[in-house]
């Protein structure tokens, strides 16, 4: 198997076992500990579109819908490996610096707090900016002409997740939420 294809699988192994806990805990939370959580299809719908790529991804590192490796295709690959082992692990990193506030979904908790430090004093949304640039990483890392598709969808949906987000935010945390705006990026530092 290829070197690259290695990397990319037991990445996924270990981002996966890394975030276990922190999901595992978000399964426990009962609505019960839940303020608002808004009825939409963004609830589900980009978890859907995740896991898609997720098993795009696991098929490229079987060379299944993946493009032939060449000479060529090398430098792009390592592009890809490099951005996508450290969006992978960004992601895991902003989703344990929010703690007990984080969800898979778009929740308020009864006792929210709003995250402003680490990653989150910079950009305010780095879950989303990392799950778009892993994608596109990985998916250039095994050439799959699946997950780049799949992920040109993703974009739009998880800005309007952020988007959201956003909204709530600033509903329950009023004048503290948009001085942090002011401060930090939305997906981007400085940016929004």
């Amino acid at each position: 198997m290829d070197p690259i294809n290695i990397i990319v699988g037991l990445n996924v192994i270990a981002t996966f076992a890394a975030n276990f806990s922190t999901a595992n805990k978000n399964l426990k939370s009962t609505l019960t500990e839940v303020r608002e959580k808004p009825k939409t299809f963004l609830q589900k719908f980009p978890l859907i579109i995740s896991s898609f790529t997720l098993l795009a991804l696991m098929l490229g590192v079987f060379q299944i819908a993946a493009l032939e490796y060449s000479a060529e295709l090398k430098t792009p690959r390592l592009v890809g490996l490099v951005v996508y082992l450290i969006f992978s692990w960004l992601q895991i990193l902003s989703f344990k610096k929010l703690g007990d506030n984080y969800s898979q979904e778009i929740v308020i908790k009864k006792n929210h707090q709003l995250v402003t430090s680490g990653i989150y004093s910079a950009i305010r949304h780095p879950q989303y900016l990392s799950q778009i640039l892993l994608d596109i990483g990985g998916g250039l890392a095994v050439m799959s002409y699946i997950v780049l598709p799949l992920t040109v969808i993703e974009i739009p949906i998880l800005i309007m997740r952020a988007v959201l987000e956003d909204k709530l935010h600033g509903k329950y945390f009023g004048e503290k939420f948009t001085a942090y705006k002011k401060k930090s990026g939305f997906l981007f530092p400085f940016i929004g």
